[in-house]
């Protein structure tokens, strides 16, 4: 394995190159762990684009996304798409409290322990506060 120590090759305060590859990755289309760029693919990615484990951009398909645009198994964002958001945006205006609803974490509580009994019912544990009310799962 050949080591480049030339500052050229290194991603702090250098120039994006147009595709990189790599640790921590710094261009236009980049590749491997933790990449920074207009399009990102790996690991941790970071960008407009993002593809891969843990994507944070404007559009992210991944396991775990977070950004504007996000389809994964565990997604964060305006739009969101994941096997149990059921194309349901977030929006907390739309909540209703301890509704019926299946698959819609819109269940409010007035203590933890009634919303963390809920939580076994959307496939997670805890709960988490939301105002002054209580919501099931650890993580919103």
């Amino acid at each position: 394995m050949e080591i480049n120590n030339n500052k050229e090759s290194q991603h702090c305060g250098t120039k994006p190159k147009r595709i990189a590859f790599g640790i921590a990755p710094l261009g236009i289309v980049s590749i491997g762990i933790v990449p920074m760029g207009v399009i990102s693919i790996g690991v941790v990615p970071m960008g407009v684009f993002s593809f891969g484990a843990v994507a944070m951009g404007i559009v992210n398909l991944s396991v775990v996304g977070m950004g504007i645009i996000s389809a994964g198994i565990t997604t964060m964002g305006v739009w969101e798409y994941s096997p149990k958001s059921q194309n349901q945006s977030h929006n907390h205006s739309k909540q209703i409290p301890n509704s019926s609803k299946k698959n819609s974490i819109s269940d409010i509580f007035k203590t933890r322990e009634e919303a963390e009994k809920a939580a076994s019912k959307y496939g997670c544990i805890g709960a988490h506060k939301m105002g002054n009310k209580w919501m099931p799962c650890k993580i919103h």
